[in-house]
C-alpha cells in the first residue's frame, strides 16, 4: 500500500504545483496558490515564478514514476519549505505588510511542511525496488 500511497501523493503534488503554475501564469492571486497572496507584485515576476513551478510539476512527476527521484523531490520541497519560513520572517516582508500579521503565510508554510513530512514518511516506509 505505501508505494502506491507514495506514488499518488506524488501525483497530488504535481497536480497542485500545475494549479499553482496557472495561478501565476494568470495572476489569480488566491491563497494556497499563491502563499503571499496579498502582496504587492509584478505580472513580469508571476510568470517566471509559473515557469520555475513547472519545473516542481515535471520533478514531482517523475518522482511519482521513478523512485530514484523521490530524494530530489524530498530535498526540493525541503528548501522551499525553509525559503519560505525565511522569507516569513525578513524584514523585506515586513516592509510591505504594513504591520498585518503572517499568519496566513505560516499556515501555508506548515502546509507545505506536513506534506513533506508525508511524502518523507511515506518514502522512508516504502519498500526499496
Amino acid at each position: 500500500m505505501t508505494p502506491a500511497l507514495l506514488r499518488h501523493s506524488l501525483l497530488a503534488g504535481t497536480a497542485y504545483f500545475c494549479c499553482m503554475a496557472l495561478a501565476h501564469f494568470f495572476g489569480i492571486k488566491v491563497p494556497v496558490l499563491f502563499v503571499y497572496y496579498d502582496t504587492p507584485f509584478h505580472a513580469y515576476q508571476d510568470k517566471i515564478i509559473a515557469f520555475a513551478v513547472i519545473a516542481y510539476a515535471s520533478l514531482f512527476y517523475t518522482a511519482a514514476r521513478h523512485r530514484v527521484a523521490v530524494p530530489a523531490a524530498l530535498f526540493s520541497l525541503g528548501v522551499t519549505v525553509l525559503g519560505l519560513s525565511a522569507v516569513n520572517v525578513s524584514p523585506a516582508l515586513q516592509s510591505v505588510l504594513d504591520g498585518k500579521p503572517t499568519t496566513a503565510y505560516w499556515l501555508q508554510t506548515g502546509a507545505i511542511a506536513v506534506y513533506f513530512c508525508w511524502l518523507l514518511v511515506l518514502w522512508l516506509r516504502a519498500p526499496r525496488q
